[in-house]
């Protein structure tokens, strides 16, 4: 009896011996199979890759398109190069990144029909009459600080009239109005414009408001002024504005004035459509007056500064004038708690956005700062709160 107990004991005790070892050896064989499992990175899905990539600037991307033959032909796909921005600067007066131009040349290469949306900042118009010259489909075009002029803008328009429906020009001082012109006459689709007020003429807007051409949608106009007297600005025909609104009713105008106050002379001398209406310089009392007066479409209005000579005439005829807007941001001005009052309750709930500094507001007999304070939420039909200027 004690033997075969002994017996059983020893086949127990090396049944568990057994068991511990394949025990081990399976966790062994687990943690190996854990180590050996890896991403297959070359087979993930295109459209994943492609998203990957394009959050990539372009030098990532093109090191990353080395790493497989998969992601090589995902960096070749025109999906990637429908949008794209162009920047060739001389280094030697710029710290903005730059497109290596052998990347450039590549890229027109190979995805000169595939560009639609394109943005462009270089100091060199052959990069740019490239462009312009190999793509066919551009469909937006930026062109910022750049040295373009009419004969490529006549390339442009040759190769794309077809499909472009936005061109935004910002520091262009070698295009005229000439050259600007040529685009609209061909560019029958064109939908969004941005340009310089030198830019602007009677025979633009004329061209945009032609029956062959579609409804402008958006009209950006930049009127800047660097040196005070140095920039004579001339005037638009109250006829050229009526067929071009005739034309496009629901355009956005927006005009951005940087001007000093004499150089206000030429504008708003009769009735204008414009929809959103910004001042980055001061700007006087006369002319905030004349803006009540001729712009009956102002949706948004910002003020930059206006000096220490209240605006309240001034605002209550812009509430009384203009029955559209809804948006309005007052900078370094001045306006009695009183006249602040009665523009809001005369604009009501339709002013969605009210931007103005606490320092705007002059204390009267009528209202302190905290009264104003529930009295324009009172006519808004929401809490309000006038902006701070910051401590620091």
């Amino acid at each position: 009896m004690k033997r075969g107990r002994k017996t059983n004991e020893a086949n127990n005790s090396s049944l568990g011996e057994t068991t511990e070892k394949e025990t081990k050896r399976h966790k062994v064989t687990e943690k190996k199979t854990i180590v050996v499992q890896s991403p297959d990175w070359a087979n993930l899905l295109q459209d994943v890759i492609l998203q990957v990539f394009q959050y990539l600037p372009l030098l990532d991307r093109a090191h990353a398109s080395q790493v497989c033959r998969s992601w090589n032909q995902v960096f070749h796909m025109p999906d990637l190069w429908r949008c794209f921005e162009f920047e060739l600067n001389q280094p030697a007066t710029s710290n903005l990144r730059t497109t290596h131009p052998e990347l450039i040349k590549q890229i027109i290469k190979r995805h000169s029909n595939h560009l639609q949306y394109v943005s462009f900042k270089s100091h060199f118009i052959s990069a740019l009459t490239v462009v312009f010259v190999n793509s066919k489909s551009l469909s937006s075009l930026k062109i910022d600080d750049t040295p373009v002029d009419d004969p490529s803008l006549k390339v442009l328009v040759a190769n794309n009239s077809d499909t472009l429906k936005l061109l935004k020009m910002s520091s262009c001082p070698h295009v005229s109005p000439a050259g600007i012109l040529c685009v609209a006459d061909q560019c029958h689709g064109l939908r969004e414009l941005a340009l310089n007020y030198h830019l602007l003429s009677d025979e633009l807007l004329l061209a945009l408001s032609s029956e062959k051409h579609v409804r402008l949608e958006h009209l950006r106009i930049d009127v800047v002024s660097e040196n005070p007297g140095q920039t004579q600005f001339h005037t638009i025909q109250k006829s050229s504005w009526d067929a071009f609104i005739k034309h496009s009713p629901k355009v956005n105008l927006v005009m951005y004035f940087f001007l000093y106050e004499e150089e206000f002379d030429p504008f708003f001398r009769y009735e204008i459509p414009v929809t959103h209406l910004y001042f980055g310089r001061s700007v006087s009392k006369d002319v905030l007056g004349r803006v009540g007066m001729t712009c009956p479409r102002l949706v948004e209005l910002v003020v930059c500064a206006n000096g220490l000579r209240p605006l309240d005439e001034e605002l209550i005829c812009i509430a009384e004038r203009c029955k559209y807007l809804s948006a309005v941001g007052l900078g370094e001005c001045e306006v009695s708690c009183s006249a602040f009052v009665e523009f809001v309750k005369m604009c009501g709930g339709r002013l969605s956005q009210l931007s103005i500094m606490e320092e705007v507001l002059i204390p009267d007999q009528k209202y302190n700062l905290e009264q104003i304070h529930w009295e324009v939420s009172k006519h808004l039909g929401r809490v309000w709160f006038p902006d701070m200027m910051p401590t620091w």
